[in-house]
């Protein structure tokens, strides 16, 4: 049963092979070889049988089938037994014959079949193919290619027929005429040849050991005459390239003397084709075969034909190769294969040929000429043995060339010498030099660069090969160790090999070490039989003055060093332990670093360090001495090398200060002033330097030989022949000038302090001050950088407290003068750093300067640098930054010895003051500078703090108010550095509280946590960082300074930026909230300040700052606030109505306020009689003010829609008060000020307003209304004319009488209260507020809201109490009120439920979810994804759940093969046991998706199917059904759609896991 299932597999994928889709076609063929894999015999024995039952299938379709059982065969032939392979063989046979002509695809396939069943059944092969040649007929030319290929696959099995297989063949060799298949016998003969030699090379593992050449020679021979006398003549080059790769192997076959008959005829025919093929390599590997046959046997023609030979090979070497071209390649090899036969049979006649061809000036053919020469150096060895010195001296014009691919060539040939002994003989230390000289070349600059079409990298230039080769013979070539050592020393000196030195070095400590090993007295430099090499004295100086730039020339500092340590027994005999242990210090040093972080000055000062301990532990003033006499012969030779000789001035200087001889030292000194080149800046520096270090030991004698050279003929007659050339003298002549100046100042600087105060003022200073008038920027540069050096000198000295600096005034004026003659365009030079550093060093040495002068400098200095302006982003822009953040720490260091001189809040104090108009200056770089600088003081203030008794830090509020806006400055550094001030700040005012120094306050250092806050953009973060900084400073600042903060800060709303004026206000409020409580009277004088910075400063932000500012203040003090604001004067300016309205933002505050304001406009009589009522008729009545400014400050309270909720609160009593203000203000005036006012009209700073008493309080009873939510009764005043009515003495009772027709109407349910209130007011002393309450109760009564809301007994009650009022009026309204005689809502809530999913229908529902994932409509797919993606956490394993939610995110491209594979492996897991039935369920629904409309669904079927059953476990086979799958599979190969054709083929392969 089994069986069958494995036939109906294959059958129906062989049905499937005429599948006009390849890729299809190509699934097809994998799922076969998949099939027989696993069961070989059954799928080969299917495709035999299918092959033959179908005898007319197109033969395109049979090659596949026949690929795919070559396949199988390749790997599973060993299984197959004979009857299966003899059947195969047969069919394969049979298939190879079919056509007479070649179809190459088919019978290729049919070849491969044959082949692999030969490797297993060779004699079954071999029966088969021997009786397709039949005697007298030309074969099939796949029956050739196959024996062909059968002979290199299994030579043992195949050569003993080739007898019988060339004596079927040989007789019809002229009967092939066509190219084709002749050249079908040339690739035969050829692979027959090949096997024959591999098998008689090989007759100890041959089946059979008695197989001779003499078996194969005379058919061969017979073979070659038709290939040779008439296949080669053809047109057709294929054939004479095929006839030529056979001549080759067949050659050694052929017998001796019929080789050596042939080779006159045979060489100049293969000769020939090189002019006829421009694919030479089958010409050139046949070539090589045939001079190996010729010279195996001792041939004597080849000496006739060699100068062809030879000129025709070197043509072909001379050919350029593209590396980009194999063939071309594989030729030159071939070529030069030639030459290696060549060589061992006539030495002589070739190095005849070769080495004239090196004296010519062609590149091609010296290049070419140096490739042999090099390969046969290397490949004939023994034959070259004698001929060395005609090589060697044949060099000579080629060592001269300056061509890149010559010197290449070159070097080659150096390095193939090297190996084989050539460099020991006479000429070879020219070789070694010209490798030297090679080494030395710049390694991005030759000669002669490589054109742009040249592929030559940088690993293959002639310097990169150079210094590879040097240290390959160095240390891998022996023989070369005693030519190399010590001769490779002399090249360490002379300048031209500067370059190579990191090679040289890395070659020779190499060599040294070798040296060592082998014992004392070989690794000893005998100097005298060594005329040539260099001193230990030059080797020691120079290796170290090159260490001082370690990375150059390939990191030369690291090799120089090491050589100089593995040398140390041939440069002194006392140095070796000390080395030993130093050396690896300076060379970890520089492991710690690289080329970029590397400071400079330190590693010299190390090396120095290491030249003066070393000097100390030789301590042989001889020694020294010849030392310092090589250091300064040396000087010229880093004439480019600004740097390395500024360092070996150095080191001349440390040398001759370790010289007891006094001669020697002023000698050297004298030669070194006179031979100096002043020109060049860094010579100076380094001259400077020298005599520097050398006054650390001979001060006296330094000076005294700048002296004598100042006076020396010499110094005259250089100035004097200076000055012959007019243009040029004074220049130089300043120069000369220059380098002394600075000698003076590095003398100073670097001799004992002690004893440099004795002569400062009469050997150095006197020499220095005659050079400042001048003009010279170059000596102007070294008169400040000498003097700084020498004031340095003099605050250094121990004594320096004790001496009296005489000059001190005036150097410290010309330092202000060089200062201020600096353009503040530009930062060029550091005469600005220099001259702030020398008056920071004289600042403490006596005499002291006075108060004046010294802020005359501080004011001077600060100019200069704060007002610099920003330098443009350039090419030097690293080194402008350099200096200017030296020049801006030359300021710090000035102003901190200032402040150290006055180390209390007022000095502080000061400084900040001097500081102060660059903080606030409206230039960014210039409050950038000034708050850096501020930081700097600050914390050298804080780190020296030292209080003996608890005194107050008075000016605290001021600085902290000074720098705490400047947080938000639109600078990020600014923000940064403000901050700093302000921790300062407040860890000084916990220093002067008694806090030790070291104490740490949480709350303070919470400021260093927020400093990322300040460098982010978004202002929203900036400005809350702010604030969080104002909650820190409210918690520690001290009551006392609040309130001068707070002012402080105040002035800061002005600031030119708008950010900081933007973060003073935050910080106002921050304070204000967090400490107002302690300011209640203080309130007054924040108002006021409040209200006139509103006036002076403009900025949108200011006002909404100065409404919140307030509103914090009345949160806490609500009455102080209302009470300063109601003193402002009438009418109201915007600025005071938008303060009023602030308060309203908060109902309780609102609330509060309202009260207030109602008990402010009560508090008073709200009008006074005046004088002219008393004497006349009329009354003039005049409004008080505080119920007036009242009056108009609850109008802007009410402008403010967040008032609402309180005005809701106070309705009733808001509603009766205003009514009654309304009532008692009707005819009343103005204030006579006021009504001035009013006649001059408002400013336009001011509110617009009405001022008229009864208007305003009309005005205000409508906000009440229309805040409380009573606007139907404001609109009803409006459209009957009730407000107009209630302003005029006539119309009054009127008015309020429509007033309570609109209440009654629109607001009915506020009554009541309204009504309580009124009840208090009816016995008023006014007499016009009882008629106007009266006219709104009588009224009421017209409506039925008063039976509604059972109002009547309590009106009728207050009615019957004004029956006996005074006024008439009231009587007539209380009539009037008698003879008058009256609204609710639902809701409904609904409610929902939900429904759990079971676990067993997410499994059924698996399938389509996972195949739907390849649904055409992307939001179907996307639904799929999503539903997997629920469903997984409700899966019982955990790793199908995490493959969900790896390959199904959303946004995420779904690898659908990759996730399927995944998704079925965890779905056969142990896991889902409990799914017993699962993977029947799951393929059921696959069935059924087999049939989907959709495309894509329809080959995610069979995809999943595959994946299902690959790992599907044996125990679910039952649940299989596989006639089902293969029926439904059948169908699926014959859909329309390629991709779905394609996966049902692949699930096939996969089914034979179950068959």
């Amino acid at each position: 049963m089994t069986e069958s299932y494995m036939k109906k597999l294959s059958s129906t994928l062989l049905d499937a092979i005429t599948d006009k889709d390849p890729l299809v076609q190509e699934q097809v063929c994998s799922a076969l070889c998949s099939l027989g894999e696993v069961r070989p015999v059954e799928m080969l024995r299917t495709c035999e049988e299918y092959l033959r039952q179908h005898d007319k299938l197109a033969h395109p379709y049979r090659a596949a089938v026949l690929r795919a059982m070559e396949r199988v065969l390749s790997s599973r032939a060993s299984e197959l037994d004979k009857d299966t392979a003899s059947t195969i063989i047969l069919l394969a046979s049979s298939e190879m014959t079919r056509m007479k002509d070649l179809v190459g695809d088919w019978q290729q396939a049919v070849s491969g079949v044959l082949v692999a069943l030969g490797r297993q059944f060779i004699s079954k092969v071999m029966e088969e193919l021997l009786h397709r040649l039949q005697p007298g007929a030309l074969p099939h030319c796949a029956v050739l290619h196959t024996l062909a290929s059968l002979s290199v696959a299994n030579a043992f099995g195949v050569v003993p027929f080739l007898p019988s297989i060339l004596s079927s063949l040989l007789p019809v060799l002229g009967m092939a005429k066509q190219d084709t298949v002749r050249m079908a016998f040339c690739s035969a003969l050829q692979r027959f040849s090949e096997g024959a030699l591999e098998y008689l090379a090989n007759l100890d593992r041959a089946p059979d050991p008695t197989v001779r050449k003499d078996a194969f020679t005379t058919d061969i021979f017979s073979a070659y005459d038709v290939l040779f006398h008439h296949w080669l003549q053809s047109r057709e080059a294929k054939l004479r390239l095929a006839v030529v790769e056979a001549l080759g192997p067949m050659s050694h076959l052929l017998p001796s003397e019929r080789l050596e008959e042939q080779l006159p005829k045979l060489l100049p025919g293969i000769l020939a084709l090189y002019k006829k093929h421009s694919e030479t390599f089958y010409v050139s590997k046949s070539l090589g075969q045939i001079l190996e046959a010729a010279v195996s046997v001792g041939s004597r023609t080849l000496d006739t034909q060699l100068d062809a030979l030879l000129a025709a090979l070197h043509s072909q070497i001379c050919v350029p190769v593209e590396s980009s071209s194999p063939l071309a390649m594989s030729n030159q090899k071939e070529a030069l294969r030639c030459f290696t036969v060549l060589a061992c049979n006539s030495p002589d006649r070739l190095l005849a040929f070769l080495l004239p061809r090196l004296d010519t000036n062609n590149e091609r053919t010296r290049v070419g000429t140096l490739q042999v020469v090099r390969h046969v150096i290397n490949s004939a060895a023994a034959q070259m043995e004698d001929k060395k010195p005609f090589i060697l001296s044949s060099m000579r014009l080629p060592l001269l060339d300056t061509n890149s691919k010559v010197k290449r060539a070159v070097v080659q040939v150096i390095s193939a010498m090297a190996h084989h002994g050539y460099l020991e003989q006479p000429g070879g230390e020219a070789m070694i030099e010209y490798i030297v000289q090679q080494c030395a070349l710049p390694p991005e600059q030759e000669p002669e660069k490589p054109g742009p079409s040249s592929k030559d990298s940088k690993a293959d230039s002639v310097r990169a090969i150079s210094v590879r080769t040097l240290y390959l013979v160095s240390t891998t070539v022996d023989r070369m160790n005693h030519v190399l050592w010590p001769y490779l020393l002399q090249f360490l000196i002379p300048v031209r090999f500067t370059g190579a030195l990191t090679p040289l070095c890395r070659s020779l400590m190499h060599l040294a070490q070798k040296r060592q090993e082998a014992g004392a007295d070989t690794f000893l430099i005998q100097y005298d039989t060594h005329a040539s090499l260099p001193s230990p004295y030059a080797v020691t100086a120079r290796l170290l003055v090159v260490s001082s730039s370690p990375y150059l020339g390939d990191g030369r500092g690291v090799v120089a060093l090491r050589l100089l340590s593995v040398l140390h027994p041939n440069i002194h005999p006392l140095l070796g332990q000390h080395w030993e242990t130093t050396v690896p210090l300076l060379l970890g040093y520089l492991d710690e670093h690289m080329e970029e972080t590397l400071p400079q000055e330190e590693w010299e000062e190390r090396l120095l360090m290491f030249l003066r301990d070393t000097l100390a532990i030789v301590s042989d003033n001889v020694w020294i001495c010849q030392l310092s006499l090589e250091l300064c012969r040396q000087l010229p030779c880093y004439d480019g090398a600004p740097q390395e000789k500024n360092f070996l001035y150095k080191c001349i200087g440390t040398t001759l200060g370790a010289a007891s001889s006094k001669e020697v030292v002023r000698k050297h000194l004298q030669e070194l002033l006179e031979t100096a080149r002043y020109q060049e800046e860094a010579e100076r520096e380094g001259l400077a330097c020298c005599f520097g270090i050398c006054a650390i030991s001979h001060l006296e004698d330094t000076l005294a030989q700048l002296e004598d050279f100042v006076r020396s003929e010499v110094f005259r007659k250089s100035i004097g022949i200076l000055n012959i050339f007019k243009d040029r003298s004074e220049n130089e002549v300043e120069k000369v000038k220059s380098a002394l100046i600075l000698c003076y100042g590095h003398v100073a600087a670097r001799a004992p302090c002690e004893l440099v105060l004795a002569k400062v003022e009469s050997d150095i200073l006197r020499n220095v001050f005659q050079h400042f008038n001048t003009k010279d920027p170059a000596l102007k540069l070294c008169l400040v950088q000498s003097v700084c050096m020498i004031s340095h000198a003099i605050c250094s000295s121990t004594q320096a407290g004790s001496f009296h600096f005489s000059r001190k005034a005036e150097l410290v004026a010309q330092m202000m003068e060089f200062i201020r003659a600096e353009p503040l365009d530009s930062l060029r030079t550091p005469i600005r750093k220099k001259a702030m550093l020398t008056c920071t060093y004289l600042v403490s040495v006596e005499p002291a300067l006075d108060k004046q002068a010294w802020a005359d400098v501080i004011r001077g200095c600060l100019h200069s640098v704060m007002a610099l302006l920003p330098e443009p982003k350039g090419e030097d822009g690293g080194c402008q930054e350099s200096l200017y953040l030296d020049t801006l720490h030359a300021l710090e260091d000035l102003l901190t010895s200032l402040l150290q001189q006055n180390m209390t809040p007022q000095g502080l104090q000061m400084m900040i003051e001097h500081l102060s108009p660059w903080i606030k200056s409206p230039r960014g770089h210039e409050r950038a500078r000034a708050l850096g600088v501020s930081a700097h003081l600050l914390r050298y203030f804080l780190e020296h703090l030292r209080v003996s008794a608890l005194v107050p830090f008075h000016n605290l509020g001021l600085l902290v108010g000074l720098f705490s806006p400047r947080c938000a400055d639109l600078w990020p550094a600014t923000r940064q550095e403000a901050m700093d001030c302000v921790h300062s700040l407040l860890y000084l005012q916990l220093g002067y509280e008694g806090f030790s120094q070291d104490y740490r306050d949480d709350v303070v250092e919470r400021l260093l946590s927020l400093k990322d806050g300040l460098v982010h953009p978004d202002p929203a973060i900036l400005f809350h960082t702010c604030h969080s900084v104002g909650q820190i400073i409210a918690r520690r600042l001290p009551p006392d300074q609040l309130i001068s903060l707070l002012l402080t800060m105040f002035e800061g709303l002005g600031d030119h930026d708008q950010n900081c004026s933007r973060a003073a206000t935050v910080m106002i409020n921050c304070l204000l909230q967090e400490r107002g409580g302690a300011l209640q009277e203080k309130v007054p004088e924040i108002v006021s300040v409040l209200r006139s910075k509103l006036q002076e400063v403009q900025g949108e932000h200011i006002l909404p700052a100065a409404q919140h500012s307030i509103y914090l203040l009345a949160t806490q003090h609500c009455a102080a606030v209302v009470s300063s604001l109601l003193g402002s004067p009438l009418p109201l300016d915007s600025h005071t109505c938008m303060l009023w309205r602030a308060l309203a933002a908060e109902p309780h505050l609102a609330t509060q306020v309202l009260g207030l304001l109602l008990e402010m406009m009560n508090r008073d009589v709200p009008f006074k009689e005046s004088r002219a009522f008393l004497l006349g008729r009329t009354p003039d009545r005049v409004a008080t003010l505080l119920p007036l400014s009242a009056s108009c400050a609850l109008f802007e309270v009410m402008s403010t829609p967040a008032v609402g909720p309180a005005v809701l609160e106070l309705y009733p009593q808001l509603f009766v008060a205003l009514l009654l203000r309304v009532s008692c203000t009707v005819g009343v005036q103005l204030p006579r000020n006021l009504q001035a006012l009013e006649r001059r009209g408002a400013s336009p700073a001011l509110a617009t307003r009405n001022l008229e008493p009864c208007s305003s309080a009309v005005d205000t009873l409508r906000a009440v209304l229309l805040r409380s939510g009573s606007e139907d009764v404001a609109q009803r005043m409006d459209q009957e004319g009730g407000w107009e009515l209630l302003r005029t003495s006539a119309g009054h009772e009127e008015g309020a009488t429509r007033l309570a027709r609109a209440m009654a109407e629109h607001a009915g349910p506020r009554l009541p209260l309204v009504l309580k209130a009124l009840a208090c007011t009816q016995s008023s002393v006014y007499e016009v507020q009882r008629v106007t309450t009266t006219a709104f109760l009588a009224e009421l009564l017209n409506s039925n809201v008063a039976n509604d809301l059972m109002l009547l007994d309590s009106l009728l009650e207050s009615l019957a109490a004004r029956q006996k009022d005074t006024c008439a009026s009231v009587r007539r309204l209380v009539l009037r009120g008698l003879a008058n005689l009256a609204s609710g809502s639902p809701d409904k809530v609904c409610h929902g439920d939900c429904e759990d999913i079971f676990l067993d229908q997410v499994m059924g529902g698996m399938a389509p979810l996972l195949l739907h994932l390849q649904d055409p409509q992307t939001t179907v797919a996307s639904a799929c994804r999503f539903a997997l993606l629920m469903c997984g956490p409700n899966l019982a394993c955990e790793e199908l759940s995490a493959a969900f939610q790896k390959h199904l995110q959303e946004g995420r491209a779904l690898h659908f093969g990759e996730f399927l594979n995944t998704t079925c492996k965890h779905l056969a897991s142990p896991q889902m046991q409990h799914f017993p039935d699962l993977l029947g369920r799951l393929l059921s629904t696959c069935l059924f998706y087999c049939k989907s409309s959709w495309e894509g669904v329809r080959a995610a079927a069979p995809l999943l199917t595959g994946f299902l059953v690959l790992h599907a476990e044996p125990r679910q086979q039952p649940q299989v059904d596989l006639d089902q799958l293969i029926s439904a599979f059948q169908i699926l190969l014959k859909d329309p759609a390629p991709e779905v054709r394609t996966r049902a083929a692949e699930a096939l392969g996969r089914l034979v896991k179950l068959a």
